[in-house]
C-alpha cells in the first residue's frame, strides 16, 4: 500500500515515519532544509517510545512527481489545508483516502469541496511531537493516538482496514469511533481552551489547570464550544467540557505547551484562526454567545498579526 505524507512535521513525520518503517510505501512531502535533511540522512524519530530512522526515505517537494497513492496523510498547518487539497489532486486516484490530521474541524469540509467527499475521512490524532532539527522529528509525550472514520459514520471495508493498519504499528495507537464528528469536536473542545488560554497566559497547561481563575476560564471556554458543535448538530452532552477537563485536561504533562500557544509565543503565524477564531466565527454564524473566546482571540490578534507581517 503506498502511502503520501503531506506535511512532514512533528505529526505527520511520526506517524508517515511509522508507516514506512514497518515497510510501508512511503513518500514524505516536505520543503526547504527538512526536505533536504532527509534526502541525504533520512527521516530520523527521537521518540520516548524507542528511536527509529527510515533511511533511504522518499521525500519531495513536488506532489506532482509522486503518482496515484491510496492513502495521503493530511498534517499541515490548518491554513494550508485549501492549497494542501489543489496540490493533492494528481496523487489521487479513484479509490485514494485523504484523511485529515488538522486540530480543527474545518478540514474535512475543505477537502471535500476539492476532491470530492468520497475520497475524505474524518480523521484526528493526539501526540506531542515537533520537528527537532531538519531531519529530525522528536516524539516527547503522549501515546500516538490515531482515529479516523467515514463523514457518514458508517463502518466501512476501506475505514476497519486502515484503522487495522495503524493499530499493527509499534508506538501508535488506533480507534474506529461510533462517531468520528463527536470525536473530532471533542479534541477540539479541547485544543481550543487550552491553546487560547495557554498563549494568553504564556503558562504550560499545569499552571493553567491549577489556579482557580484560569481553570475556570479553561472550563468555560471549552462549554462555549461544545454548545457551538451542538449548534452544528453535533451530538456533545452537557457534561462534555467537565469530563474532558477531568479526564484529558487534568491527566496531560504537566509542561504541556500546544503547538498553537508555542507560535504565538515564538513570534510565528499560528492557527488562532482556525481554534478560537473559528469558535468566534462559527459562534456568530449560529446565534451562540462566545465572549471568553472572543477575549481570547481579540487577545492574541495584535501578535498573529504581526507575525503575519513577518513571515
Amino acid at each position: 500500500m503506498r502511502f503520501a505524507i503531506f506535511g512532514t512535521g512533528g505529526v505527520g513525520g511520526y506517524f508517515g515515519g511509522r508507516l514506512a518503517h514497518a515497510g510501508h510505501g512511503v513518500t514524505f512531502i516536505a520543503r526547504g532544509k527538512h526536505l533536504a535533511a532527509i534526502k541525504e540522512n533520512g527521516l530520523r524519530v527521537e521518540s520516548i517510545l524507542g528511536d527509529f530512522i527510515v533511511k533511504p526515505a522518499q521525500a519531495t517537494d513536488n506532489p506532482g512527481q509522486i503518482g496515484q497513492v491510496d492513502v495521503i496523510l493530511v498534517a499541515v498547518k490548518a491554513w494550508d489545508v485549501p492549497a494542501a487539497a489543489e496540490a493533492i489532486k494528481p496523487m489521487a486516484g479513484d479509490k485514494t483516502l485523504v484523511i485529515p490530521l488538522e486540530n480543527g474541524v474545518d478540514a474535512p469540509g475543505q477537502l471535500s469541496s476539492v476532491l470530492g467527499q468520497s475520497h475524505i475521512l474524518g480523521g484526528l490524532c493526539r501526540i506531542s511531537a515537533f520537528i527537532g532539527e531538519s531531519g529530525v522529528i522528536r516524539h516527547v509525550g503522549v501515546t500516538p493516538y490515531i482515529a479516523m472514520g467515514e463523514l457518514d459514520n458508517k463502518k466501512s471495508e476501506r475505514v476497519l482496514q486502515h484503522v487495522g493498519i495503524f493499530a499493527s504499528l509499534t508506538g501508535v495507537s488506533a480507534e474506529l469511533p461510533d462517531d468520528i464528528h463527536k470525536a473530532m469536536w471533542e479534541k477540539f473542545v479541547f485544543i481550543a481552551a487550552v491553546s487560547g488560554v495557554g498563549a494568553v497566559t504564556r503558562q504550560p497547561i499545569g499552571v493553567a489547570r491549577s489556579l482557580p481563575e484560569t481553570r475556570n476560564l479553561l472550563l468555560r471556554a471549552m462549554e462555549e464550544t461544545v454548545a457551538v458543535g451542538q449548534a452544528n448538530g453535533v451530538i456533545l452532552d452537557k457534561g462534555t467540557a467537565i469530563r474532558i477537563m477531568e479526564s484529558v485536561v487534568d491527566r496531560a504533562p504537566e509542561g504541556t505547551i500546544p503547538s498553537m500557544q508555542k507560535d504565538i509565543l515564538e513570534g510565528r503565524r499560528s492557527e488562532l484562526e482556525a481554534q478560537n477564531g473559528a469558535v468566534v466565527r462559527m459562534g456568530r454564524e449560529k446565534g451562540i454567545p462566545t465572549p471568553v473566546n472572543e477575549f481570547i482571540y481579540a487577545s492574541l490578534l495584535p501578535m498573529e498579526r504581526q507575525a503575519l507581517t513577518r513571515n
